[in-house]
């Protein structure tokens, strides 16, 4: 009686209650009523198990950490269950308490008593997960492997697959229409002692099980989304393979994939069973989908192993027959070379160093081996392909001296080199040769004057950058405040207004984001050229959508504390790319000095400057002869200040614009602990533009008492910005403050900022940093260089 689908989840799916609500609500939304479910130990119990029999075996205590076992196992039918089923579930787990209470007492055990306690998780999570999709409504019955899978005794249980083959198909006829829920990693032999099916037995239980159940799909649910075309604990922009053939599959598995297992995949030869490997924690992600037939993949896949095992001899027989005999003993080697003089070196993994020794030397007669040595000291690095051949040249060039030749075989290329190189060699084997040129999208969001400036510049770089680069950064969002165009195939720099204007249609954010999702990029990089509070908000759905950010807009890197660190912590869990250089002083490179001061291991004490081009502007004009609310007046006919000018007087900007630069340096501090001197009168904060206007004069009288104290010293007034640490306090303020005539916020160019930094390094001659701190063009060019960095990062080898 077929069935259509068999549904695996690991220890790691179980890990706790809530894992086990998400697997139930998996089983009921990707599954059928009769579905078979395979089921690992849950979380760690197999290995609190083993430790156990380990402080068994040493004479410790063991009975507390018993208590500690079934402690976790009572708590998770407690969470999970109703009373009745509670209540059952309680009273086996107590016989099961007792019977292990039993095993552990005796003063030895045989290997089946070892295995039976080994086998109590798996026992547990069938146990728990039946109940809990009974409590959910549908049909469930739990049942030991034990009672299906016959096995005669050996370094690994080989399975009777005739015998197993008839208690499956007796099974299903027994459970129609329900969900059955079977113990992985055990079988049992002809007198129904437990044996375990070794590492990772559960993976191979199931597709073991569907073979023998004529099952068309199998679904390994685990931690990951899939097999990748690089492990991304080491590639940074690995991408999940959507299929695999069956032989490519074996390849990788065999070569290291932590993903995937050799003898897991042993049971699909010659079925029509395909595998698919996905993530119980986002079930609604991509996956890999192994077929059952001779495919070609999509990309070719690189893996790597940090550690190998070289082992070299002489032999006077014939190789192929040793290394077919080597097969046989599933010691099949990772690679071989041979070299004169009948010397030959076979690669294999560490944990099958010890057993192809034994067998080597074993045989050493038979096939005259001779001078057998061996060392650990190498890695291996690989790209599995049913193209491999065509990617022969390309990955030789990038053999250091120290490698192994290329090994070749029909899926794959092969080499050891030095462990310090597995790493780097596998960035640029991955870069050189897994798939086509990374493509970055880019999405603009604000289309005003320095979004039309940045797009001026990005036009005439965009083909010197996509060569640079080896890769395509192609413009193919653009959202203004009111209308957003997105194309996918790229807008046309030429011609981007024309299509603004003619194609794109009011927006919203869920709108927007279901448009990017099917944007056919590998990355996108959004360009915040905006100064909207609600955009800032929108920061953690771009990061949680694997969107990189650049800011021209400082709201975000000086909102509230919790949400800054929100964002930074976002950007930590996942490859994400956060940039914004251009929200304080343009396209001025302050956050890049500070990062790199920070980086050549100098402290830095205080941070300081002029970071308003307005203020600058009216104070470097400001010399008492003309009012000063004259000169705000004349700067904001020009233009140089914001329609309303209290947005500038106020210091707000420069305020957020320090702290942005306190975090920059490591410190978390939120607005309020820069203290603030605005130069907006009290009663002139409230009232209407009009009326400020109107009122200007209001400022005159202070300012000039000011100016006039501070020239009595041959002093000058500035507007400055200032952070010091001392000792363990900080003080941070934006103010009106009295300076030296020769100080470096003096004599600037109207409309300049200034940065003055000490450190460590840079005591009593500060690092300046000094420049046009606005303006459309530098801010656009700040803009354009924070994205060619986030471009670097993801591409670098």
């Amino acid at each position: 009686m077929a069935r259509g689908h068999l549904h695996k989840f690991g220890g790691s799916s179980l890990a706790d209650a809530d894992c086990y609500r998400r697997v139930a609500h998996i089983l009921l939304t990707h599954g059928n009523s009769d579905d078979l479910v395979v089921v690992s130990a849950a979380g760690k119990t197999t290995n609190f198990l083993y430790k156990l029999l380990k402080l068994r075996e040493e004479g410790q205590l063991w009975q507390e950490e018993l208590q500690v076992l079934i402690s976790f196992q009572q708590k998770l039918i407690e969470q999970l269950l109703s009373n009745q089923q509670a209540r059952d579930l309680r009273e086996r787990l107590s016989t099961d308490k007792a019977q292990l209470m039993s095993l552990l007492s005796l003063p030895s055990r045989n290997s089946y008593q070892l295995n039976q306690v080994v086998s109590f998780g798996e026992r547990w999570s069938a146990r728990l997960m039946a109940a809990l999709l009974r409590e959910s409504g549908v049909g469930a019955s739990n049942v030991d492997a034990c009672a299906i899978l016959l096995a005669d005794e050996g370094g690994v249980p080989n399975i009777r697959l005739a015998e197993s083959h008839d208690k499956v198909q007796a099974l299903l006829a027994k459970h129609p229409n329900e969900r059955v829920i079977i113990t992985g990693f055990i079988c049992a032999n002809d007198k129904g002692d437990t044996l375990l099916l070794g590492r990772n037995g559960s993976d191979y239980s199931a597709t073991l099980i569907a073979s023998l159940a004529d099952i068309g799909r199998v679904t390994i649910w685990t931690d990951v989304e899939g097999v990748f075309n690089a492990d991304p604990n080491k590639i940074n922009d690995a991408r999940l393979l959507n299929s695999l053939s069956l032989a490519e599959a074996d390849k990788l598995a065999h070569l290291g994939s932590p993903v995937l297992h050799c003898r897991t995949l042993q049971p699909l030869f010659n079925t029509k069973v395909s595998l698919a490997v996905r993530s119980s924690y986002a079930s609604h992600t991509d996956f890999t989908l192994i077929a059952p037939q001779s495919s070609s993949a999509s990309a070719p896949v690189v893996t790597s192993l940090n550690k190998v095992a070289l082992l070299s001899f002489k032999i006077g027989g014939s190789l192929d027959a040793l290394i077919s005999l080597l097969k046989e003993q599933t010691l099949t080697p990772l690679a071989s070379w041979s070299y004169a003089q009948q010397k030959v070196e076979l690669a294999f993994t560490v944990e099958n160093k010890e057993l192809v020794e034994q067998l080597l030397s074993s045989k050493a007669q038979e096939f005259e081996i001779s001078a057998l040595n061996s060392h650990t000291d190498m890695g291996l690095v690989a790209l599995v392909s049913a193209d491999a051949k065509l990617f022969h040249r390309s990955f030789a060039r990038l053999l250091s001296r120290d490698a192994k030749p290329v090994f070749e075989d029909a899926l794959s290329l092969v080499t050891l080199v030095p462990q310090a190189q597995v790493n780097l060699l596998t960035q640029k084997v991955h870069r050189r040769c897994a798939g086509p040129r990374m493509r970055i999208g880019v999405l603009l969001l604000g289309v005003g004057n320095i979004g039309e400036a940045w797009i001026n510049l990005f036009k005439r770089s965009s083909t010197m950058l996509n060569r640079e680069l080896e890769a395509t950064v192609e413009l193919v969002g653009l959202v203004s405040s009111k209308k957003a165009l997105i194309i996918e195939q790229g807008i046309e720099l030429d011609c981007w207004q024309q299509q603004f204007e003619q194609d794109a249609n009011e927006w919203n954010y869920e709108h927007l984001f279901e448009q990017l999702e099917n944007v056919n990029c590998d990355e996108i990089v959004a360009l915040d050229i905006s100064a909207s509070a609600q955009l800032t908000q929108q920061y953690p759905e771009l990061f949680s959508r694997g969107v990189h950010v650049v800011s021209a807009n400082k709201l975000a890197g000086s909102g509230p504390l919790p949400f800054y660190q929100e964002l930074k912590q976002q950007l930590s869990n996942r490859r994400l790319f956060w940039r914004y250089n251009a929200s304080c002083g343009a396209g001025l490179p302050i956050q890049h000095a500070l990062n790199d001061l920070h980086n050549s291991g100098d402290n830095i004490e205080a941070v300081g400057g002029i970071f308003s081009g307005t203020l600058c502007w009216l104070f470097e004009h400001y010399n008492g002869q003309k009012p000063f609310s004259e000169l705000v007046t004349q700067a904001r006919v020009l233009g140089i200040t914001e329609p309303d000018p209290r947005d500038d007087l106020s210091g707000r900007d420069m305020q957020r614009k320090l702290l942005i630069l306190a975090r920059e340096i490591g410190l978390s501090i939120e607005l309020e602990d820069i203290k603030l001197q605005s130069l907006v009168p009290d009663a002139l904060v409230d009232v209407s533009l009009d009326e400020f206007l109107a009122r200007i004069d209001e400022l005159d009288a202070d300012l000039l008492q000011q100016f006039n104290a501070a020239a009595e010293q041959d002093k000058v007034l500035r507007y400055v910005a200032s952070l010091e640490k001392e000792a363990d306090k900080l003080v941070a303020e934006v103010s009106m403050q009295w300076v030296d005539q020769n100080h470096p916020y003096t004599n600037l160019t109207p409309g300049d900022n200034v940065f003055v930094i000490r450190s460590a390094f840079y005591q009593g001659n500060p690092l300046i940093i000094r420049g046009p701190g606005a303006g459309r063009e530098v801010t656009a060019a700040a803009v354009q260089s924070d994205l060619v960095h986030i471009c670097k990062d993801l591409l670098q080898e």
